[in-house]
């Protein structure tokens, strides 16, 4: 075991392989010690089967958790073993139902007696451990089905490349990164407009002149993510979240994320109570961002854009 404490816990499914191998070739000794002609990989399949209720293959499947072609091929080769018939017990051909046989059932009976005998001998090895493992894998089952390890990875990835960006106020040196990682995206999935052209050619004149904000995020000191705070006229919204891009080539750090943060924060400091945007539906990463930004989605507001077809809210602080 030098080598795993070597290696560290990312070799978890390396050590866990070794553990399945060392009990799956022990208990194929452990059938042999009973006088049991049978594979171990057969006994969650045989299990159900010892019920003695009519089930298909695909109810077996989805009571064990395995896929039907491997509960299938394991049947399969049970049948050749003489352990298993089809359609035995039922008069309903449309149902491919499967059974023990005589010979199944014999050994079940045997199998029986060799369960109760491992299931004291687990317990003995739970006592004897500072840890109970049956107790572990259930914890760890549930944990990794609320969120895979393939998640936890990626949001640990993200984190620890998050902390490599910067969000730093917007400059004139940044206009051109302000401009361009907006024409990007926005030409990308519309067309610019208009008002697009406004903001990102003066954003000094039309955001920043009249009370807004604009941030930069910086990675390896590189501008690749902008977002801007706009002041609007309006009795209900004191500003928009608008011009959010983020470079397709340095996207799943967070920077979205990092940058709305930055924005509500701003927002707060200034005292605004409501925060606006409009963008539309096919952009499923933002709108998700937004969501989890704390924005709600509204309904019956004008807008001057041709591609906007959802625009939300954030309520901050309600007006006494």
């Amino acid at each position: 075991m030098d080598f795993f404490n070597k290696v560290g816990k990312y070799a978890l499914g390396s050590r866990l392989r070794l553990m399945t191998t060392m009990i799956t070739d022990d208990a194929s000794k452990i059938y042999e010690l009973y006088g049991v002609d049978f594979v171990p990989k057969w006994f969650p399949v045989f299990f159900i089967l010892t019920e003695n209720r009519e089930i298909t293959i695909t109810e077996i499947a989805n009571e064990i958790g395995h896929s039907q072609p491997s509960v299938s091929k394991i049947v399969q080769e049970m049948i050749a073993a003489g352990l298993v018939d089809e359609n035995t017990q039922t008069v309903d051909k449309r149902r491919n139902i499967v059974a023990l046989t005589e010979k199944g059932t014999l050994i079940s009976k045997v199998i029986e007696t060799q369960c109760k005998d491992i299931e004291t001998v687990i317990e003995d090895l739970i006592k004897e451990s500072n840890h109970n493992l049956w107790a572990a894998l259930e914890e760890w089952e549930f944990l990794l089905e609320q969120k895979s390890l393939f998640k936890r990875v990626t949001d640990q990835k993200k984190l620890r490349e998050s902390e490599s960006v910067q969000i730093v106020p917007y400059e004139e040196k940044y206009q051109k990164a302000f401009k361009s990682l907006n024409e990007q995206w926005i030409s990308t999935y519309f067309k610019m407009e208009e008002a697009d052209y406004k903001s990102l050619d003066n954003p000094d004149k039309y955001i920043l002149e009249r009370g807004g904000k604009i941030f930069v995020a910086l990675y390896n000191n590189q501008a690749v993510g902008v977002c801007a705070l706009v002041k609007m006229e309006d009795p209900e919204y004191d500003f928009e979240l608008a011009k959010m891009a983020v470079s397709p080539e340095i996207q799943g750090k967070s920077i979205g994320w990092l940058l709305g943060q930055a924005i509500v924060n701003a927002a707060k400091d200034i005292g605004a109570s409501k925060l606006f945007l409009e963008s539309n539906t096919i952009l499923k990463p933002a709108i998700n961002l937004y969501h989890k930004l704390g924005f709600k989605k509204i309904v019956g507001r004008a807008t001057p854009y041709e591609r906007s077809n959802i625009q939300m809210e954030l309520i901050i602080n309600n007006k006494i």
